[in-house]
């Protein structure tokens, strides 16, 4: 059902007519799977591209779907919000892909994922002897994971923003527990490894896009849940980035950071750009306060071996505290004005 009971009907016809037409629900339902260049799509349909490219303007003039810039590269996705998104999923949903030209779509557009696979793959295999050697340094990953799930799980959330998402490993595992998430990183190679790697896992509840952290293109005051996961020590200005995630939460939302203890390895900052050689509760609660969040959990994951030469993974859990202080001055009689 629409989320609005009354819709003008203008619009309602306009974006009908948009999306009436056999190529143009192709291009949709093609869009429910994943974002796509025009090449994606024009090499799935079997269409030239200027074909292609006026179907893609005739959705992108309705706002069915958006388009974004990576670089030199052009992406299309479907409409983030609002009664677009929802009119083209109720179309979506009855379709039955199965039958052709739907199925054939399907297959052609798995051959542009496996190539996008291909691709991830080769820069992983040049980079895998660097990521290797620092995860040798830590707990295993999946420690630190089924400690992140455990604690995402105890509160719902819908909406999850991940801050330099490499990977997009952190939307794949919360993948489960919201309905949408979007992964923004500066890296075009990280971005096609990103979402190689949510192909893989099936998730078709996230996206991710290209942006700077310090200014991510996406809505303030937006998502349930934002995510800095192994991001910070990168950052010349860390403080900064907290403060810029923190406006892009909810009243209410959290902010969830993973990182590293205070150490002395030095090596990570000469031959793998860390700007930053850990961070302490101190340092990071006295960051989520300045931006408004209250720290609610800090967790310790300690290394096994020798500890001068390991590193100690940290877990930071703050809230924004809007709707605490909202609370408080109803407990006393005062107005429930929601603080900044």
């Amino acid at each position: 059902m629409l989320s609005r009971s009354q819709i003008d009907l203008n619009l309602l016809v306009d974006s009908l007519k948009a999306a009436a037409e056999s190529s143009r629900m192709r291009i949709l339902f093609l869009l429910s799977r994943g974002d796509l260049t025009v090449s994606d799509v024009t090499e799935v349909l079997g269409q030239s591209q200027p074909r292609v490219s006026r179907h893609l303007k005739l959705l992108l003039d309705e706002g069915l779907i958006e388009r974004y810039q990576e670089g030199s590269w052009a992406y299309f996705r479907l409409a983030d919000s609002g009664f677009e998104r929802e009119l083209v999923a109720s179309l979506i949903a009855r379709i039955d892909a199965t039958q052709s030209p739907v199925d054939r779509d399907l297959e052609r557009l798995t051959d542009v994922k496996r190539k996008r696979e291909e691709k991830a793959a080769a820069y992983f295999s040049e980079n895998a002897d660097a990521w290797d050697r620092i995860r040798s340094l830590h707990v295993p990953e999946k420690a630190v994971e089924d400690a992140i799930l455990t604690l995402m799980a105890e509160r719902p959330f819908r909406t999850m923003l991940d801050l330099g998402t490499g990977t997009g490993r952190m939307l794949e595992i919360l993948s489960p527990l919201y309905q949408r998430g979007v992964g923004v990183d500066m890296s075009r190679e990280m971005l096609t490894v990103a979402r190689s790697n949510l192909d893989k896992a099936a998730v078709e509840n996230a996206q991710v896009r290209q942006g700077d952290i310090f200014a991510p293109p996406v809505e303030r005051d937006a998502f349930d849940l934002v995510t800095i996961h192994q991001v910070l020590h990168y950052l010349d200005d860390p403080q900064a980035a907290i403060r810029e995630a923190a406006r892009l939460l909810r009243p209410s939302g959290r902010m969830l950071i993973v990182d590293f203890a205070p150490h002395d390895l030095e090596f990570l900052r000469a031959e793998h750009a860390h700007a930053r050689l850990g961070f302490s509760d101190r340092q990071i609660t006295e960051w989520l306060d300045e931006a408004g969040l209250d720290l609610e959990r800090a967790l310790d994951f300690a290394p096994t071996g020798v500890a001068g030469d390991k590193l100690t993974v940290k877990l930071w859990l703050g809230r924004d505290r809007r709707l605490l202080v909202a609370a408080d001055n109803t407990a006393e009689g005062q107005p429930t004005e929601m603080t900044s």
